[in-house]
C-alpha cells in the first residue's frame, strides 16, 4: 500500500491543476521548509501506523500560500508562522476551526565551520566573515525573526550588504552547509539531533530578540471530506508525534 518516498515534491509555483488529485487513502499537504525532516519522521511512523499515504510539498510559507491561492490541490497547510493559516481563515479557504500551534520553532546562528560562532553570537558584531545567510523575510517567517534579531542587536544596517538571501529556510541552510556563507540564521530543527547542536558551531537566538516562531497547521477546504487529513491532523497533536518535533528542537 505504501510507495517510497514518503515525500514528493508534487507542486512548483505556478503549476495549476484542474481538480483535486488525492485519492480517499492520500493527503496533499503543504509543509513549511523548516519541518522537512521532522515531518519525514512523523509520517513514516503515520503511515505506518494508519495506513494513509501523504504527499508533501516543501517550500517558503509565503510561495506556499500563493500556490494555494491559485489553485493548487493542497488539503492541509504546515506553515512556518501563525499568520498565514490566520489569514488563509479569514478568506475562507480552511475548515472552520481547524487551526492549531503545531510546533515553536528555535532561531539558530550557524556556521559549518566549527570555530566561527560562538555562544553568544557576537561574532555578529565583529563582523569576521564575508557572506551571511537569511531567508528572504518577506516569504520566510524565519527570514523575518532573523531580520528583527539584527534589528535588536542594532546589527541590520551594518550586515545587510553581507547577505546572501535564501528563498526559502532550506534553500538558506544549503548556502551554509557548502559554504557559499560563512554562517547564516537557520532553524534549530536542521542542525540538531534529540534537542542537541551535532556539528559546526552555533548560537541560539534567544526568544526575546523577535516575535515568537508560533508554526500553526490548518485543514484547507479541500481537504474537509478526506479522512486521511483528518488522521494526520490527530496524529500530529498526538504525544508520539510530538515527542518527534520535541526532539528536533521545537517547543510545542
Amino acid at each position: 500500500m505504501f510507495r517510497r518516498p514518503h515525500l514528493q515534491m508534487i507542486l512548483a509555483l505556478g503549476v495549476f491543476f484542474a481538480g483535486p488529485v488525492a485519492s480517499a487513502d492520500e493527503a496533499l499537504v503543504a509543509v513549511a521548509a523548516n519541518f522537512a525532516v521532522p515531518m519525514k519522521q512523523v509520517v513514516a511512523v503515520f503511515e505506518q501506523k494508519k495506513g494513509y499515504e501523504i504527499k508533501a510539498s516543501f517550500g517558503s510559507t509565503g510561495k506556499l500560500y500563493a500556490q494555494i491561492k491559485n489553485g493548487a490541490p493542497f488539503e492541509a497547510l504546515l506553515a512556518a508562522d501563525h499568520k498565514t493559516p490566520k489569514k488563509l481563515e479569514k478568506e475562507g479557504m480552511t475548515v472552520a476551526g481547524s487551526r492549531f500551534t503545531y510546533a515553536i520553532g528555535t532561531l539558530v546562528l550557524w556556521s559549518a565551520k566549527p570555530d566561527l560562532v560562538d555562544d553568544k553570537g557576537e561574532v555578529l558584531g565583529k563582523g569576521d566573515f564575508a557572506k551571511l545567510a537569511i531567508a528572504n523575510p518577506k516569504l520566510a517567517p524565519y527570514g523575518a525573526a532573523a531580520v528583527e534579531t539584527m534589528t535588536a542587536l542594532g546589527f541590520e544596517d551594518a550586515l545587510e550588504p553581507k547577505f546572501v538571501m535564501g528563498e526559502n529556510i532550506a534553500q538558506t541552510f544549503q548556502f551554509v552547509e557548502s559554504g557559499n556563507a560563512d554562517l547564516g540564521f537557520v532553524a534549530l530543527s536542521q542542525v540538531t539531533k534529540d534537542g542537541k547542536v551535532t556539528r559546526g558551531s552555533s548560537w541560539v537566538v534567544p526568544t526575546e530578540l523577535h516575535a515568537p516562531i508560533r508554526q500553526d497547521a490548518v485543514v484547507l477546504t479541500k481537504g474537509k471530506d478526506s479522512p486521511a487529513v483528518a488522521a494526520l491532523v490527530k496524529f500530529l497533536q498526538s504525544e508520539e508525534a510530538r515527542a518527534i518535533i520535541r526532539s528536533f528542537g521545537y517547543a510545542i
